[in-house]
């Protein structure tokens, strides 16, 4: 009888152990994506916050024409 608890120990343990060197795994890999995607995000949502709460002054039009040229003072 206590041989089979121990057996079934050691099979929950390795169990356990090999999960959580997968999940250790997985995360290595992926956390640097996950972290570029979150972040384009995070950028994206403060500029347009930022562009709501600043007024951007609109651009004036170009003159259509031209006044003489200024004459120099030497």
């Amino acid at each position: 009888m206590g041989q089979k608890i121990f057996n079934l120990l050691s099979v929950l343990g390795f169990t356990i152990s090999t999960t959580l060197a997968v999940i250790g795994v997985m995360a290595y890999t992926r956390i640097p994506s996950m972290m570029k995607l979150y972040l384009s995000e995070i950028k994206l949502e403060l500029t347009e916050t930022i562009l709501d709460q600043v007024p951007v002054p609109k651009m004036p039009e170009l003159p259509k024409t031209t006044g003489p040229a200024i004459r120099s003072p030497f």
